[in-house]
């Protein structure tokens, strides 16, 4: 069953940042182009992991995870410390779901999550990049985001073959024509999520 709770971490403790490890490893060693190469040791993720926390705690970040009864199995980040002529919009990154918890809708149920806590704390656009023509492109795609465009060559796989990166968009103002995620997803849970965040942009005007 797909974990409908998503949680917003304002803070992490030690079981969170193991549990994160465990579905990055998971990710990376299973061929995800998500910035790290394979074989990933264990303290590579977990220094990551640590300066998502600092992020966090600093309000740069937005961290949501969703669980099963096994852990922590999905991720997805918004990056809000942007330059201050964008503070209407964030990018979001790193969304990672455990193998284990594949192809049960997970991964639209994060992206879903992020854009309702984007739009809640008054993002009204949200930018991200995908390995072109992978598993996660196809699903933003279907998702409703805008392909701008495509970058021959610009990283690599974990296995060290190169691969392009395509650039997606979504506008989050309630006057698109994607109103209907936004009411999909029930009061409660967004205000939830978005409870305490105080970003270190505000929109202006």
């Amino acid at each position: 069953m797909v974990p409908q709770q998503i949680e917003r971490l304002q803070k992490l403790t030690n079981e969170h940042l193991h549990g994160l490890c465990d579905v990055l490893v998971d990710c990376v060693e299973g061929g995800a182009s998500v910035g790290f190469m394979s074989p990933i040791a264990r303290e590579r993720a977990d220094e990551f992991w640590n300066r998502v926390a600092q992020a966090v705690a600093t309000g740069q970040r937005a961290l949501l995870v969703a669980r099963d009864e096994l852990g922590i199995c999905g991720t997805v980040q918004l990056i809000l410390d942007l330059p201050e002529n964008q503070p209407h919009r964030a990018d979001l990154a790193k969304m990672l779901v455990h193998s284990r918890a594949r192809r049960r809708g997970l991964g639209a149920t994060l992206m879903r999550a992020a854009e309702s806590l984007a739009r809640d704390c008054g993002k009204t656009l949200l930018v991200l990049d995908a390995v072109t023509n992978g598993d996660a492109a196809r699903l933003y795609e279907r998702l409703g985001w805008v392909r701008v465009g495509e970058v021959p060559n610009f990283a690599l796989m974990p296995d060290g073959a190169p691969c392009s990166t395509t650039y997606y968009y979504r506008s989050l103002s309630v006057d698109s024509v994607d109103r209907h995620i936004h009411e999909t997803t029930t009061g409660s849970q967004a205000q939830s999520l978005c409870e305490g965040f105080d970003p270190p942009h505000k929109l202006t005007g």
